[in-house]
């Protein structure tokens, strides 16, 4: 089959492998000048630092310049092209985000896949051929000249960090202060003698947090987590947790709902990011709903519209990331080829269906649709890469894997996400 792969960066890269093995004809659109997509660091910033101007000109790239993984280099890497070498004159056990850059670059010259790519060509639109057409016409533009193409199959590997989500809270518009998101924060020095609160709970917003703290006079941590203890934090005399914000005023002021008040220069938003494809037309089959990408089988399949149009990258928390979609690629590579067939279009939607009014019934927000891992739901994360890689008549996920990320995810719980990079595996031995 004809196979146009929308992107290539990890999952781009990872699907263009997976559909050259199967012998399909595969050609990558990628918009920038290379691959790696959010691994390429890019200094520029967006006109908007808050990125909800839908004319400001978007910066693909939300990488800080001192980012490095927050998995261990063990659990990152493909199937046929493991990470665990450090051939980069690296030492620390979570890669930069220049080590993980110029691993894609070796794994796209070995497999021979940059010869598939068409840079510097941007997708604007894909959409079927007709109503009752199984192909697909993608349109894209290189140096303002647009082309169609038809396809058999079309696979969307466009990533999802680039469209902020931001914190939504009473008198946001009129704060006089700065706002603005993670996607726009590179380097900690704009922050000096600033007092500054950062919105989030998750790896950036710790890893952000630590950084800007050496150079500003005060960062003051919300969360809207129940759990959160309010109180200074042990390992820095100046960072503090609050709860959620509650409100703020035309003063300066930050008042959180845990009775604190502080007067702020920065707001920072570490709050995620949106699901979105813009190029992409269906007519309403397949939406976005609160960062509900669907209906999907399995997190790639649009029931109406499969087995020719698929996603690859939309689930979170799996703790293996690159295995996730190599794996992702492999099973959408098999169906292709005629290899496996999926369910039909009934059974398939009837089980998307079942997975949403469970997700009522927990009470698990919309927006988590794609986490793999739910408090509600009891489920390992690994079950959905076991499920993939039975499809594709793999084993699964290997035992030193498994173990590995049970002993890293416990140091993480214990030590409620802070000290990640301090953690040490040796020879299977913590």
């Amino acid at each position: 089959m004809k196979v146009a792969v929308i992107g290539a960066g990890v999952s781009g890269l990872a699907t263009a492998y997976a559909l050259k093995s199967e012998n399909h004809q595969v050609i990558v659109y990628e918009k920038s000048e290379q691959i790696g997509g959010t691994w390429v660091y890019d200094p520029e910033v967006e006109s908007d630092p808050l990125g909800i101007d839908p004319n400001r000109e978007v910066v693909h790239g939300s990488l800080y310049q001192s980012l490095r993984t927050n998995i261990p280099r063990q659990l990152m890497g493909f199937f046929d092209c493991p990470f665990f070498a450090r051939k980069y004159g690296e030492s620390s056990i979570f890669p930069s985000h220049e080590e993980v850059l110029d691993f894609l670059n070796e794994f796209a010259s070995e497999f021979r896949l940059v010869e598939l790519i068409r840079f510097e060509t941007e997708v604007v639109r894909v959409e079927r051929v007709d109503l009752r057409s199984d192909q697909w016409v993608v349109e894209s533009k290189t140096n303002e000249l647009s082309s169609n193409e038809i396809f058999d199959a079309v696979v969307v590997c466009s990533g999802h960090h680039t469209q902020p989500r931001v914190a939504d809270f009473p008198g946001m518009e009129k704060w006089p202060g700065k706002q603005m998101h993670s996607h726009n924060y590179r380097v900690p020095e704009p922050f000096q003698d600033q007092i500054v609160v950062v919105i989030g709970d998750g790896p950036s917003a710790k890893d952000i947090s630590l950084e800007i703290s050496k150079v500003a006079k005060e960062v003051r941590l919300s969360s809207r987590s129940p759990n959160i203890k309010v109180s200074r934090l042990d390992f820095a005399d100046n960072m503090w947790q609050h709860s959620k914000i509650d409100y703020v005023d035309e003063k300066g002021e930050v008042k959180f709902e845990d009775g604190a008040s502080i007067h702020a220069d920065i707001i920072l938003h570490c709050t995620g990011y949106k699901y979105d494809f813009p190029f992409l037309k269906t007519g309403g089959i397949v939406t976005v709903d609160d960062n509900r990408v669907g209906p999907l089988y399995k997190h790639i399949f649009p029931p109406k519209l499969a087995p020719t149009l698929s996603f690859v990258g939309l689930p979170y928390n799996s703790g293996v990331v690159f295995l996730m979609i190599d794996l992702q690629a492999k099973w959408i590579a098999h169906i292709l080829s005629g290899k496996r067939n999926l369910p039909s279009e009934e059974e398939m939607l009837s089980e998307v269906e079942e997975y949403y009014r469970k997700m009522d019934e927990k009470r698990i927000p919309k927006h988590h649709t794609h986490s793999l891992v739910h408090k509600n739901i009891p489920t390992s994360q690994l079950d959905y890469l076991d499920w993939l890689a039975s499809e594709v008549g793999l084993a699964g996920v290997d035992e030193q894997t498994r173990f590995i990320q049970k002993c890293y995810l416990k140091y993480v719980i214990e030590n409620g996400g802070w000290r990640n990079r301090e953690w040490e595996f040796d020879n299977g031995i913590q």
